[in-house]
């Protein structure tokens, strides 16, 4: 029997890894799925995951995909995967996925949420999850100086240098291509206490959305004016901006695909 592509919806707590990518002697979240797998099928193989998440930084419904020649079921496969993983590391779903399915390559969009937290003293229980900032913060201003960043852009000035980017050119794209589109963006208080950034788009440079956090706040704070955000985006330069907002806050919160198959229905979404 040929091998069989699959796509696993992950979700996982941050703070207990040093991020997504298998690092050399540190615990990551592909190098605990790629160890449950050996246990569960008997094959070794490095799952790929829709994008590497630093560490600290969490996941609702991460994606990853990966290719097995065992016929185990899929009920029976994310049942045996959750029994194999550490609690802070959970199976969504397990399911078949077209041959040649990547789940990296595949994506047409992500959303990441990012965390808030706003009162004065935060629980130590909360902290890994959510940035404590306490500051007082004009959320109008905020607002408007988001409506900039929707729409496509050279968002060079947001991003940290990746040493590993040229490894990981985006088919469709130029080498080294900082342009990408933002769909939307925007804040919302769902709790007193909490409130929560948004944004969706194409793809997301390395730090991009925590840099784009960091300096929303310097706007927030009156630190910048909201229509600085045109030009902050036109230098293409990451001194332009503001700082890099703590990795404890951010969640990638989810992976969107559309796939069809040979009569024109979805098949993956």
């Amino acid at each position: 029997m040929g091998a069989a592509v699959w796509k696993l919806t992950l979700s996982y707590d941050g703070s207990q890894f040093a991020g997504w990518q298998v690092q050399p002697g540190r615990r990551t979240v592909q190098g605990e799925l790629g160890a449950a797998l050996a246990r569960v099928t008997g094959e070794h193989t490095l799952p790929q995951g829709s994008g590497r998440t630093d560490a600290g930084v969490h996941a609702l419904a991460q994606v990853a995909s990966v290719s097995l020649r065992s016929p185990v079921p899929a009920a029976n496969l994310e049942r045996a995967l959750n029994h194999a993983l550490p609690a802070a590391i959970r199976v969504l779903a397990a399911e078949h996925a077209p041959a040649g399915f990547h789940a990296r390559h595949a994506a047409v969009a992500k959303t990441y949420e990012y965390r808030l937290f706003r009162a004065r003293i935060c629980p130590p229980w909360l902290a890994p999850y959510v940035a404590a900032y306490t500051f007082p913060l004009a959320l109008e201003s905020l607002r408007q100086a988001t409506g900039w960043i929707t729409g496509t852009h050279d968002f060079r000035s947001f991003q940290t240098h990746d040493p590993d980017a040229a490894s990981r050119t985006e088919p469709g794209r130029a080498p080294h291509s900082t342009v990408r589109t933002v769909f939307s963006a925007g804040w919302e208080t769902p709790e007193p206490e909490l409130l929560l950034f948004r944004v969706r788009g194409s793809g997301f440079l390395h730090h991009m959305v925590r840099n784009l956090v960091g300096t929303l706040l310097l706007v927030g704070r009156g630190q910048l004016a909201p229509d600085q955000l045109p030009t902050i985006l036109g230098a293409r330069a990451r001194s332009s901006a503001g700082p890099t907002a703590p990795a404890s806050g951010l969640w990638l919160h989810s992976v969107e695909y559309r796939i069809t198959g040979p009569d024109g229905d979805p098949v993956l979404r």
